[in-house]
């Protein structure tokens, strides 16, 4: 039996989002831990105040009363009782006489709980002269206490809300500041993967340092980038540039020149046009060569490329084949005497002799084998032989001319 695991990958925040939800859960944590110490703090105070004011009014009651418990005046002390309390903030008084029963008592409605967390109890004893008489029991009141606490917590809720407000306007502020040029680099860094444009730039508007100066780095690496990959581009032009053409003549070799012969037979076939391949041997090359030295060959193998192009049109292909061989390819072809037309014209330009630099004049002819799509061959090897075959029977019948293939060369 297969177990599948199944591993979920954790949640990935934006930057921008993370920076402001943690700025705005500090600033929400620390307003919330002020705002219930403050109003824990003023409960407590409060509090204090409301003990300290029942022991006052506890003194003034004894005070009143005293008269009244000495006699057991249950009529007396009431009245004293209510006629004080009634103006105080107490919610439960109680005097007591000598054995601890109840002479006189005053309640008002209040809940227990509330008595006993915001209310506060205090209990003080009746004195006739420095002797005890009775006890005084008194329970604050919470209202006003109670009201005081809602007022605060609206005022802390709305000191809450606008604290939100503003640290919200604040930690945007501040996450703009951070992540804006953090955003641009990402953005940039994505357009440079997919288009490997390497002359955008960060803009440098941050007034953090460290930022200015991340943003600076990343511009001067990408101007690194940029000079690396133009110096790329140079040196693999170059490469492509010399596996396809010869160095010598600057014309393309033969293995670029047996492509193109491909593709054009291709889209000669397709276009049903003709082509015309023609193969150029350089005559007494070999003596040349030997006898002047290999620059003076060099210096032919040159002129006889420079004349054999100038007399090409430009959509038209020549390339040096190897050695002293050439071969030009001429595409499209309006009629078939225009190869022929052709291949007289670079054999008349070589009756010019050729200048050499330091070893006066030479003088040299061309051989050219001629043969033509789809007459003489169908695929670009057949062309070549054909083409090359009648190369050498022109050379064999006379140095310096032409001849047509015929269909029954190979």
């Amino acid at each position: 039996m297969r177990c599948l695991l199944f591993i979920r990958q954790p949640e990935r925040l934006p930057l921008r989002w993370a920076f402001l939800r943690g700025s705005l859960s500090v600033a929400l944590i620390s307003v919330a831990m002020v705002g219930l110490t403050m109003m824990l703090v003023s409960v407590l105070m409060l509090r204090a105040y409301s003990q300290h004011n029942l022991r006052l009014i506890a003194r003034s009651i004894a005070y009143t009363v005293e008269a009244a418990v000495v006699f057991n005046d249950v009529q007396a002390a009431e009245e004293a009782l209510q006629t004080i309390v009634r103006e105080e903030a107490i919610a439960a008084a109680v005097i007591y006489d000598r054995s601890g029963e109840p002479l006189a008592a005053y309640r008002r409605v209040q809940s227990p709980v509330i008595s006993w967390l915001l209310g506060g109890h205090y209990r003080t004893a009746i004195v006739h002269k420095g002797g005890r008489i009775g006890d005084i029991e008194l329970t604050g009141h919470a209202g006003e206490l109670l009201g005081f606490i809602l007022i605060a917590s609206g005022s802390l809720l709305a000191g809450l809300m606008l604290s939100v407000l503003t640290a919200r306007y604040l930690s945007q502020r501040m996450v703009s500041r951070v992540v804006e040029p953090l955003e641009n680099m990402t953005q940039i860094t994505r357009a440079i993967r997919r288009d490997r444009d390497f002359t955008r730039h960060v803009p440098q508007k941050s007034n953090l340092s460290e930022l200015n100066d991340l943003s600076e780095d990343f511009n001067a690496l990408l101007d690194e980038l940029y000079a690396w990959q133009t110096h790329i581009k140079v040196e693999n032009s170059l490469l492509a540039h010399k596996a396809r053409h010869d160095d010598l003549t600057g014309l393309p070799n033969r293995s670029f020149f047996e492509y193109r012969l491909n593709l054009v037979l291709q889209d000669a076939m397709h276009q049903q046009r003709q082509a015309a391949l023609l193969f150029i041997d350089c005559d007494h090359f070999k003596e040349i060569n030997d006898g002047l030295g290999h620059a003076a060959g060099d210096k032919v193998l040159t002129e006889v490329a420079g004349r054999i192009r100038r007399h090409l049109r430009e959509s038209d292909l020549v390339a040096r084949l190897g050695g002293d061989e050439f071969a030009a390819l001429i595409y499209p072809l309006p009629q078939a005497k225009d190869a022929l037309r052709i291949a007289d014209a670079v054999l008349q330009a070589m009756n010019a002799p050729i200048v050499l630099n330091d070893k006066g004049r030479v003088s040299t002819s061309l051989s050219i084998g001629i043969a033509l799509y789809p007459q003489h061959g169908r695929s670009a090897e057949h062309l070549l032989r054909s083409a090359d075959v009648a190369m050498y029977l022109a050379k064999r019948d006379k140095r310096g001319s032409r001849k047509l293939a015929s269909a029954s060369d190979p």
